[in-house]
């Protein structure tokens, strides 16, 4: 340390720095230790005392820390006297030198340690620092050495068994340090010792005090907010870790919650030239640094300019020359941030297959070396690859199973989040294609006891990760073993505890895996029940917040829920219609699977939607999908069920107009699929019921199971006993269509018993879409229809009244010009019959097959018509 002329500061040659200074790299910063050499005894004219050596100083150079001091030998009070001398005895020309050592001697300390001060520490430290008094009179090095040296040892952490009077020494003395630096920058004209090295250090400790848990008060705010101009104003004094190490900060910061002003856009805009210029000065770290910052930044909304990926582009060339040289937690880092890149719109160029080609065979070399945190990242980065296309090479297959092999090895220290990254990367993997290999069940049954374990430790979005996770797993053929089901029964548990803290992404997770785990089994126990009741409220309060995918996956979640037995409350109704405007407000930004969950998510909840609604929320659908070139098989099967679902509605409602672009696009959706293979019964379902529908020929031979209920072949010997004479035929399929209940060819009636599973919330009062659906579909082979709620079947006497208006019916003549009969909606109604389309008299004396194929021949003849008039 040397000094200038009175009232400047000290300044440090470049000779000075090479003989009697050296780097300590601590976290991702570093500074410069003090000259040991002994300082001049006696000023200049015009100069002060060397604050660091002479007089009483001696005795505190002298006891100096060496790495292996004991910490009490370290805060030993004589030192503070000593400081606190030196201070009072130079006044306003006190620079602040033996302060910053002191704190310097605490950051070795726990650079040695290879770990921040412990809550034990930080005590025994904390009575010293309340008489750490920083004042105007310290030089900029002084104050940033000092407040970076303090925040790398961890000083300022706040730990959750940290008492009051701690938090009050460390505030007091942050917010002081703080406040110097923001008057230094704002002097006029600005203080010419505020170098390069400097605002690195401050801006990083900046981001590490946040990233540490410590409240963005206005002071830290007001620091950032003076910093940043002078990285822009000083962008070419900063060498390759200050680059390095200002990029991480701002990302760090950003990814805090830090707001994307002008000023750290400039900021930021400055930097990134430097980084092509300064490219073959960057170690292995400054490449992973970087790196895993611009993904951060691109990931809260950095632009992606061509200044941004060239500065990308340029790394990643690096990182593949350099690739023997990273070590662990570089490659962690670097798979990362490619993962986050590719998963924000990063182009897979060649130099980006390249540099993961080479971290992937350097990764398998050091396979030994990996701790459980970067086990679990990379695990996560992997996932997210495949997940954005990555080629499964045989380098990748080999991680991966590498991986999975670590996860039972070091199953016992894993934190919380870890584990939830680890499920949710499994998970991802299953669904991209990974075989359910031993290792992948095995590295799962050892996560599965951690859950239940761990349960009360997992934050909100940890929950929603997990249960997610869990959901997909099963979905791709994981048992049900007892140890899921008790880790899903614990997550559960503490929805409700966490309810107000979900986000709109975690409300979204929850209630899909809620509804996955349903449709593969999952019963409806108390726990399930009341997570579900939980989290609709939050649909409707957060309804603002959702975006597209969020829609989507809460629409389809709450149909297949509803599908599965959830009870129709007022509480799901409203959040049903609270998300259905978004679908419009955001039509343009639903993927193609978005679409097709959502039409068949409204034509699922069937009469639960307000017609309009329905309208409104296809309009916008079709517009979405006439900008789509082409669905995939599996998205244009669902979207077909959804849109002749809702074309049901239009149909059965006697008040509804005819909606030609509906009609127009089931045609669209049956072309694209007829010819091609049906991977399920249920595709081959759907394809014979839209070419019933179009009174087209049916492709496929559909099969069906027939299941007679005890309440169908009750009412059906009823009924036969009381009318004799009555022809009645059980469990037919009519023209390829799922089997009616009761046909009574003789009439032309349809009888359908409906149980609680064919409406929303088994109510018997709102019909869902595959209810509306079949009754369409026979209305339209010009069959009457009577649908009768099983709970008008329970007694006696209300079998009775259903068997008299039956037989009133019958025993009416088909009439050749009928009206439709309305859907009753009296208590007393015990059945409802619908008729649509006309018949000639000529038809009632033809059989029922006769008649079907007649049928379909005047469809096939409107069709054609339709087709010319086009």
């Amino acid at each position: 340390w040397r000094y200038t002329r009175s009232g400047s500061h000290y300044n440090q040659s470049d000779n000075d720095n090479a003989a009697s200074s050296r780097s300590m790299p601590y976290g991702h910063g570093t500074v410069r230790q003090s000259n040991t050499h002994p300082p001049r005894t006696f000023p200049r004219r015009n100069e002060y005392l060397n604050t660091s050596g002479a007089c009483a100083s001696g005795d505190l150079q002298r006891r100096s820390v060496t790495p292996t001091q004991p910490f009490n030998d370290l805060i030993n009070p004589e030192r503070i006297d000593e400081i606190e001398r030196i201070s009072h005895r130079y006044g306003h020309r006190y620079d602040g030198r033996p302060h910053c050592q002191f704190a310097n001697s605490i950051k070795r300390y726990a650079s040695t340690a290879k770990r921040p001060l412990n809550p034990d520490e930080q005590s025994q430290l904390m009575w010293l620092l309340q008489r750490f008094q920083p004042t105007q009179s310290w030089n900029w090095r002084s104050l940033t050495t000092t407040l970076h040296a303090f925040t790398s040892a961890g000083v300022f952490t706040s730990h959750k068994i940290t008492d009051d009077g701690v938090k009050r020494t460390q505030h007091t003395l942050l917010s002081t340090l703080l406040n110097l630096v923001t008057i230094k920058c704002n002097q006029k004209p600005a203080d010419k010792d505020i170098d390069a090295q400097g605002i690195t250090n401050l801006l990083w400790a900046m981001a590490k005090l946040v990233d540490n848990g410590r409240e963005r008060t206005p002071e830290l705010n007001e620091t950032v907010a003076v910093l940043l101009p002078h990285v822009k104003a000083q962008n070419h004094q900063f060498n390759a870790q200050g680059i390095a190490n200002l990029m991480w900060a701002m990302a760090k910061l950003v990814d805090n919650g830090q707001e994307r002003t002008p000023e750290l856009n400039e900021a930021v805009a400055a930097l990134l030239p430097q980084v092509n210029a300064k490219k073959t000065q960057f170690i292995p770290q400054h490449i992973a640094n970087l790196l895993w910052a611009m993904a951060k930044l691109v990931k809260n909304g950095q632009e992606r300019t061509p200044e941004i990926k060239e500065a990308v582009d340029v790394l990643l060339s690096q990182v593949n020359a350099q690739r023997n040289q990273f070590v662990p937690q570089n490659i962690v880092n670097l798979l990362w941030a490619v993962a986050k890149l590719v998963d924000n719109g990063q182009e897979r160029t060649p130099a980006l297959r390249e540099a993961v080609t080479a971290l992937l065979l350097h990764m398998n070399a050091q396979k030994a070396n990996f701790k459980p945190q970067e086990s679990t990242s990379l695990l996560w980065a992997m996932a997210k690859l495949v997940n954005n296309g990555q080629e499964r090479t045989p380098e990748f297959n080999e991680a991966v199973a590498l991986l999975l092999s670590h996860v039972n090895t070091l199953k016992g220290r894993f934190i919380p989040q870890n584990i939830a990254n680890l499920l949710w990367a499994m998970a991802k993997l299953v669904e991209n294609g990974q075989e359910r290999t031993p290792a992948l069940k095995e590295a799962v049954a050892a996560l599965l006891p951690r859950v239940k374990a761990q349960k009360d430790q997992f934050i909100p979005q940890h929950i929603a990760n997990l249960l997610w996770a869990m959901a997909k797993l099963v979905d791709n053929g994981q048992e049900r073993t007892p140890a899921l089901r008790e880790a899903v029964t614990a997550l559960l548990l503490h929805v409700n505890a966490q309810k107000a803290n979900f986000i709109p992404q975690d409300i979204s997770n929850l209630l899909w895996a809620m509804a996955k785990l349903v449709e593969n089994g999952q019963e409806w126990t108390p726990a399930l029940k009341e997570a579900v009741a939980t989290l609709l409220p939050r649909v409707k309060t957060q309804k603002d917040q959702f975006i597209p995918q969020h829609i989507a996956n809460l629409l389809w979640a709450m149909a297949k829920l509803v599908d599965k037995g959830q009870e129709l409350t007022p509480v799901l109704k409203e959040a049903v219609a609270a998300l259905l405007p978004h679908v419009n407000a955001q039509k343009g930004q639903f993927s193609v699977q978005g679409i097709a969950n959502l039409l068949w998510a409204v034509g699922k909840l069937g009469e639960l939607i307000d017609l309009n609604l329905v309208k409104s929320t296809l309009d916008s659908l079709i517009h979405a999908i006439s900008e789509i070139p082409q669905f995939s098989q599996q998205n244009t099967l669902i979207s077909l069920w959804g849109v002749m679902a809702c074309c049901a509605r239009f149909h059965l409602d006697s008040n509804a107009k005819k909606n030609d672009p509906l009609e127009n696009l089931i045609e669209d959706l049956f072309t694209h699929s007829e010819n091609k293979s049906l991977a399920s019964t249920e595709d081959q379902h759907t394809i014979a019921m839209a070419a019933s529908w179009l009174g087209r020929e049916c492709p496929v031979t559909p099969h069906y199971e027939t299941i007679l209920s005890s309440s169908q072949s009750i009412f059906r010997h009823q009924l036969q006993s009381r009318i004799p004479s009555l022809k009645i035929e059980e469990e037919k399929s009519l023209n390829a269509l799922p089997p009616v209940d009761l046909l009574l060819p003789d009439h032309s009636i349809v009888i359908e018993v409906l149980g609680p599973y064919h409406y929303v919330g088994g109510g018997f009062q709102t019909r869902n879409g595959s209810t509306l659906l079949k009754t369409a579909l026979l209305q339209k082979l010009g069959f009457k229809v009577i649908e009768i709620p099983v709970n008008k079947l329970a007694s006696k006497d209300s079998m009775e009244r259903v068997i008299d208006q039956i037989k009133t019916k019958v025993d009416i003549p088909p009439e050749a010009h009928g009206p439709v009969s309305p859907k009753s909606e009296g208590e007393d109604e015990a059945c409802a019959a619908a008729d649509e389309g006309r018949q000639s008299s000529d038809d009632t004396q033809l059989t029922t097959e006769e008649r079907l194929e007649a049928q379909t021949g005047k469809t096939k003849k409107r069709k054609k018509r339709r087709r010319r008039k086009r």
